[in-house]
């Protein structure tokens, strides 16, 4: 039973690291799903509830933190809210038709095309676009670390009890 329970484990953990590159599948839940059954199927060696709880925190604030990223980095790179706006519809719009790419190129053009409507100044709405594209980055980048993370500790608690 303990061998299901680590491949289980591995193959959630593996989702999750997919997901953190595709955002049609939230990463970091279901590396800590793999975490959570592990914890609950195998006598915990190395963390205990309040571990798990914490990892719960961690893992809600970096999906949380992947919606809203994109759109607080373009605002801090000079966008307005007509960049933000148009960046999550574009960042949507990439992810549906022109997956996985799409994501950066629709945020990026949706961020530029929402900047030229509020102000007609190619070069912010250039700016705009390019700090979309750092979110993006910098959001993907927290939430493979974290997803690595989580993965690291379900092995180390996990291995042993094969």
């Amino acid at each position: 039973m303990d061998i299901f329970i680590f491949i289980i484990g591995i193959i959630l953990t593996l989702i999750g690291l997919i997901g953190c590159i595709l955002p049609v599948i939230p990463g970091p839940p279901f590396a800590y799903a793999a975490l959570l059954l592990g914890y609950l199927t195998i006598k915990p060696r190395y963390y205990s509830l309040a571990f798990i709880l914490i990892m719960a925190g961690v893992v809600i604030a970096v999906t949380i933190m992947d919606y809203v990223f994109p759109s607080l980095v373009s605002k801090r790179y000079g966008a307005s809210k007509y960049g933000s706006w148009g960046a999550m519809l574009g960042l949507l719009i990439g992810m549906i038709f022109f997956p996985p790419f799409g994501i950066f190129i629709g945020a990026f053009l949706g961020a530029i095309l929402g900047e030229l409507i509020f102000r007609p100044d190619v070069r912010k709405s250039l700016k705009a676009g390019w700090g979309v594209i750092i979110g993006i980055l910098l959001g993907t980048f927290i939430k493979t670390v974290t997803t690595g993370i989580i993965g690291y500790f379900f092995i180390k608690e996990v291995l042993p009890a094969l």
